[in-house]
């Protein structure tokens, strides 16, 4: 409390008959009004609880809104490259040289969307824990491991294209998962997560059934109640990678 304020207080005297409340209240205001003096200088005229920082969930959806207008941005532009691409060669025999040589590389890169019969496997977290069990929640969803056992059954089993929540992996994707989202050629995505894969469906299964990682998450999903389903397809439509390929890795720096 100010030095002045602590010796108006002291130099108050209440005379006889007259009402404590009646020195109290004009007391009250003026702390109030020192503090809203106070704070007002602290802020410098601006909130200091401003809602735009406050409400986190605003901010993610509207990051998440960015992140969509900027796709959307670079699949435009990536359309007109393309066309561009295909008209240069059309008309410079040194682009249709470079473009014969790329095209039988498109759709091993998964650069080609691709049809075919195959398998799909639904991973899903559990709904609730099983009744009268005391459960570590970690237990109750789908993790990292739990994908990529499921991924790498498929692809040993003779997968020739994937898909995880309708994106196309390809050998730059990396399968991880922060809590029970899953992070993939840089979207998040939530349970349950749809893995699809064109290849032999027999071969593919036989694989599921051997792999010991794939064996636990069934074990669980039977005692924790965790989703897991597997269904042959007759045709798959797979769509062709969009995002950006590069390679990225260190180099030495010269003494």
């Amino acid at each position: 409390m100010p030095d002045a304020i602590r010796q108006r207080l002291s130099a108050l005297r209440v005379p006889r008959g007259v009402s404590t409340w009646r020195l109290l209240v004009p007391i009250i205001c003026l702390l109030a009004g020192f503090g809203f003096a106070t704070s007002h200088r602290d802020a410098r005229g601006t909130e200091l609880r401003s809602p735009v920082t406050a409400n986190l969930q605003d901010l993610v959806h509207a990051a998440e809104g960015q992140v969509k207008d900027a796709d959307a941005t670079l699949a435009a532009l990536q359309a007109q490259v393309s066309a561009a691409t295909r008209d240069a060669g059309q008309v410079d025999s040194a682009v249709a040289a470079a473009q014969a040589k790329v095209t039988p590389l498109l759709a091993p890169g998964g650069q080609t969307a691709v049809r075919g019969p195959g398998i799909v496997v639904i991973l899903n977290d559990a709904s609730s824990a099983p009744a009268g069990v005391e459960v570590d929640p970690n237990q109750l969803v789908v993790h990292q491991s739990d994908l990529q056992a499921v991924v790498n059954a498929l692809w040993a089993g003779g997968a020739e294209a994937m898909t995880i929540a309708g994106q196309r992996v390809i050998a730059t994707s990396a399968v991880r998962c922060v809590g029970n989202t899953l992070l993939l050629n840089g979207d998040v995505y939530s349970p349950p997560f749809r893995v699809a894969a064109i290849g032999p469906y027999q071969a593919m299964q036989g694989r599921l059934d051997k792999s010991p990682g794939v064996k636990l998450f069934k074990e669980a999903a039977g005692y924790y109640g965790l989703g897991y389903t597997v269904e042959s397809q007759d045709r798959l439509d797979l769509p062709a990678f969009r995002g950006p390929i590069g390679l990225t890795y260190a180099k030495a720096v010269p003494k």
